[in-house]
């Protein structure tokens, strides 16, 4: 097997998550805030991934209900901005996102860029032809080795981004493995787009701001990560948040708290399942 080959393995936080959202299709009832088993299909883990102590199906319901709404919520977003005409969307650590895949309607009409490491790009792209979804011509992967300090945004440019022309810009689970200042360089970068440009970021609370009953989750996830060499680096308070990206230039900023969240998409519903509230959504608007 040749070194391109060998490298080309999926992210295990990127498989952790496309497991979580299968997971909600099987563990808890419909109504499903997001549908999504393609995700798994692509992962391919072994039959039982389900015994994995990291897929317990009641340790984890907080976990997966916040991954799953944070997905619907960026969805809707983009949906919401297609209609207003924005024809980009940027995925950055796009890791198994599977919304072009399953939202082909929608997809079609936009230009999708998906970023990421080389080789878990290349596992995912991997799989799509094995699975024979293809790769059409409006989703362009975006390799960008960030460990050799490749530029996503020169990447991004080449693969046919047009700074001139607005987008919406995502980036879910991922400044928590960000120093603060790679996450303000990120943020000044979005922010320079072209006027109607959306970012959409989530970031993480400190442990002092999260709500007692989960705080020894979040001590865990802070192990978990450590341990498989992928430390977080970055917490934020919502008015931290709220600053870099104001600092960065945004003329629209929000916070959106897990309880939006919580009243959009679980109301009603008998099981009680919310979301965990330590992972909370910036918006920002250029």
């Amino acid at each position: 097997m040749d070194g391109a080959r060998a490298t080309a393995e999926a992210d295990s936080t990127a498989v952790r998550v496309a497991l979580w959202r299968a997971l909600h299709t099987r563990a808890d009832p419909p109504p499903h805030i997001l549908d999504d088993d393609l995700g798994l299909r692509i992962a391919a883990p072994d039959g039982d991934w389900r015994a994995r102590p990291d897929m317990d199906a009641e340790g984890t319901r907080g976990l997966r209900a916040a991954i799953v709404a944070r997905a619907r919520f960026v969805e809707d977003l983009v949906l919401q901005q297609a209609e207003r005409g924005v024809g980009q969307y940027v995925i950055l650590g796009a890791g198994l996102d599977t919304f072009a895949q399953r939202r082909p309607d929608a997809a079609a009409r936009l230009r999708v860029f998906e970023v990421d490491q080389p080789g878990p790009q290349a596992f995912k792209r991997r799989r799509l032809e094995e699975l024979s979804l293809g790769v059409p011509e409006w989703l362009r992967f975006v390799p960008v080795d960030f460990e050799a300090g490749d530029s996503w945004w020169a990447r991004l440019a080449a693969a046919g981004f047009d700074p001139a022309r607005p987008a919406v810009v995502v980036s879910t689970g991922v400044t928590m493995y960000l120093t603060r200042d790679a996450v303000a360089a990120t943020l000044r970068r979005i922010a320079g787009l072209a006027p109607g440009t959306t970012c959409a970021m989530t970031f993480l609370l400190p442990r002092d701001h999260v709500a007692p009953d989960e705080r020894e989750l979040h001590r865990r996830s802070e192990e978990g990560a450590r341990a498989s060499g992928t430390p977080f680096r970055s917490y934020f308070t919502p008015r931290q948040m709220a600053e870099l990206a104001e600092a960065a230039g945004f003329a629209e900023v929000r916070h959106v708290p897990a309880q939006t969240l919580a009243e959009r998409y679980f109301s009603g519903r008998e099981d009680g399942l919310r979301p965990a509230t330590a992972e909370r959504l910036l918006v920002a608007t250029v």
